[in-house]
């Protein structure tokens, strides 16, 4: 089943420590969020970021782990960022790990867009899941 949710998330950002011997040019934060809408659920995971000199050029990974209810199906999967900003013009990636998906979600694949507002933060997340059996 190919189907395409809507909504909007919340999410805390908060600076962590640098591992050891990471170079301090690079800004490591924990994620946070609260997904609501079609996607409701939580999720956690980590950033690592770096701004360069440059105004408005910078980058950063994620992973996070969602605990979510998608489709009237509950269960887990992790999503993958690589962000790049170059001298202010965006591009994101969010994916679907492959084989993460767990419970009533497994075998979930998808590509989530993440649009920033003033409003806040809204996802459109074009999904995947195996027919029920």
């Amino acid at each position: 089943m190919s189907a395409t949710a809507h909504g909007s998330f919340d999410v805390n950002l908060t600076p962590a420590a640098p591992a050891a011997g990471e170079p301090a040019e690079i800004a490591r934060l924990v994620l946070d969020k609260t997904f609501s809408g079609d996607l409701t659920g939580t999720s956690q995971g980590q950033m690592l970021a770096i701004r360069t000199a440059t105004e408005g050029s910078a980058g950063y990974v994620a992973m996070e782990i969602v605990t979510a209810e998608l489709a009237g199906k509950s269960g887990t999967f992790a999503l993958q960022h690589t962000g790049t900003i170059n001298r202010g013009a965006a591009s994101l990636s969010v994916t679907v790990v492959p084989d993460s998906a767990t419970g009533e979600l497994t075998g979930l694949s998808g590509t989530m867009n993440i649009d920033i507002t003033a409003e806040g933060h809204r996802y459109t997340f074009d999904y995947t899941l195996p027919a029920s059996s």
